[in-house]
């Protein structure tokens, strides 16, 4: 007799952990709340992960991959790879755009820094992000967006301004978390980006020559 299928598969409870995590912490996140919020019981959840730890290394583990598909769908949603790093600030706030929602993310870093099995998923997780900013990078200079820097240690830069804007955000919290990371993010990349002319897919290309203007009659 074959096995019953998965009404609910792991990457939806995932997700509804990731949604109750924003909204609890990892200190007062039960099983009960995750299930609720995946619409399934306790029970299927102890079956899967065996414990409210198990649950949580899961989403760790799952960390890096999902973080390589976030940047790789990014990429593709804009034809300016420039625009594509500016655009990562308001990926971010979609998980944590709240000051509630940034402490409680706080929170689960401690786990990452204290705990040896979590910070093992936030190095892989973390050295995505590095891998793939760089790409985006090495594509914005290769395009004439950018030039006259290293894409390893931009990315370095970008990826910390990434997350020190937005703890820097919960603390002033003026206008919007995206509005005042992607500030931080234009002012990393100024000094590197080139004076091009604005073409029709809507970025500057700094290979395109500049048009001299006529005298009027």
């Amino acid at each position: 007799m074959s096995p019953r299928p998965r009404v609910t598969s792991d990457e939806t409870i995932l997700a509804a952990l990731i949604r109750t995590l924003g909204r609890l912490g990892p200190g007062r996140l039960t099983l009960a709340d995750v299930a609720r919020e995946a619409g399934v019981s306790p029970a299927t959840l102890v079956q899967r992960f065996g414990s409210k730890r198990g649950l949580l290394l899961a989403m760790a583990a799952s960390g890096a991959e999902a973080n390589r598909e976030l940047y790789v769908a990014i990429r593709r949603q804009h034809a300016s790879p420039t625009a594509a790093i500016l655009a990562l600030g308001d990926c971010m706030v979609q998980f944590m755009g709240t000051p509630e929602e940034i402490s409680n993310g706080l929170a689960f870093l401690q786990m990452d820094l204290t705990d040896p099995d979590f910070r093992r998923h936030a190095v892989a997780s973390a050295e995505t992000g590095d891998t793939e900013i760089r790409r985006m990078i090495a594509d914005a200079v290769d395009a004439g967006e950018l030039a006259g820097c290293d894409p390893a240690s931009l990315a370095r830069v970008v990826g910390a301004t990434l997350h020190g804007s937005l703890v820097s955000w919960a603390i002033r919290r003026n206008g919007t978390p995206g509005e005042w990371i992607r500030k931080d993010l234009e002012t990393i990349l100024r000094p590197y980006r080139t004076a091009g002319k604005k073409t029709r897919t809507g970025f500057r290309d700094a290979r395109a020559p500049r048009r001299r203007r006529g005298r009027r009659t």
